[in-house]
């Protein structure tokens, strides 16, 4: 599988950011997708940028904002690459959706129903994050949000 495949996809997913007040400049976004590579023996690591992936492999997400309004907070949303596997964010207080982001919660109180009953969602449910900024982070003018996920 290349990478092609996946950043395309991620550069739609990452498209979505509201602001309380409309009038406000949006936040500038981009993203990054690295690949985690970790030597037989688990001595080194070694993040390098994704060229190609195989399944198995992790992938190290980041999404940079920059604002440039000092007093408005923003929710930047995310969709999770159907050939990802979420894993976790830097931010640990992100909403997560299991359901294509139409319900937002947080893991461990989204419940899945299925034809085989119900359970508690798990990370690989993840279909969306979303994170708030703050306006006091966004007075800062940039940041940077990091995901973990593995290839499906």
């Amino acid at each position: 599988m290349k990478v092609k495949q996946l950043t395309r996809g991620l550069g739609l997913a990452i498209c979505a950011v509201s602001i309380a007040a409309q009038a406000q400049e949006r936040p500038q976004l981009s993203q990054a997708m690295f690949v985690e590579n970790v030597s037989n023996d688990g001595a080194t690591r070694a993040v390098k940028r994704a060229d190609q992936l195989r399944k198995g492999d992790r992938v190290i997400l980041l999404v940079k904002w920059n604002s440039n309004s000092a007093n408005t907070g923003f929710t930047v949303s995310s969709a999770v690459p159907r050939e990802l596997a979420f894993e976790r964010s830097s931010v640990l207080s992100q909403a997560v959706s299991i359901d294509g982001g139409r319900n937002w919660g947080v893991l461990g109180q989204l419940v899945i129903r299925d034809k085989h009953g119900e359970r508690i969602a798990a990370v690989e449910d993840v279909t969306h994050l979303r994170w708030k900024i703050p306006a006091s982070r966004a007075a800062q003018g940039s940041g940077t949000i990091t995901y973990s996920a593995i290839v499906r």
